[in-house]
């Protein structure tokens, strides 16, 4: 068990990143077996895929697979889709045309006098005063 004070916060928090990083790889998991499990009855595997495909994304993100592995497993996994037959659909997002909003200009709002009156002036100009002889 440690002594010091900082060490005894490292392992609190250790702790509780050992907690979190647990749970992004169960999803993780969880997601490729899901992936697995459509490619067999050939139900949303499409779907699953990119499910499968962004939660690798997340995990290189959070720091639990290297990236190289990462795309590796998702080669892996769109090869396994289509040796399966099934039909990759493109995402959504793409066909969906994004709508632009239009900026409206906003009043210039009026300071009011007191506030002007509070500022200091901009150009304040001091007089030269001769240094004193010691």
């Amino acid at each position: 068990m440690p002594i010091i004070k900082s060490a005894k916060k490292r392992v609190r928090q250790t702790n509780k990143a050992k907690t979190r990083n647990d749970i992004s790889r169960k999803n993780l998991r969880l997601a490729i077996k899901k992936l697995q499990a459509s490619l067999a009855s050939k139900k949303n595997a499409s779907l699953s895929l990119s499910v499968a495909q962004s939660n690798i994304d997340l995990a290189v993100k959070k720091g639990l697979m290297h990236k190289n592995k990462a795309a590796r497993k998702k080669s892996q996994l769109a090869a396994a889709t289509k040796a399966a037959g099934v039909k990759l659909e493109k995402s959504t997002t793409q066909k969906v045309k994004p709508t632009v909003k239009k900026v409206v200009a906003k009043p210039i709002a009026k300071k009011s006098s007191a506030v002007q009156q509070s500022k200091k002036p901009t150009s304040v100009v001091r007089p030269k005063v001769p240094k004193a002889k010691r």
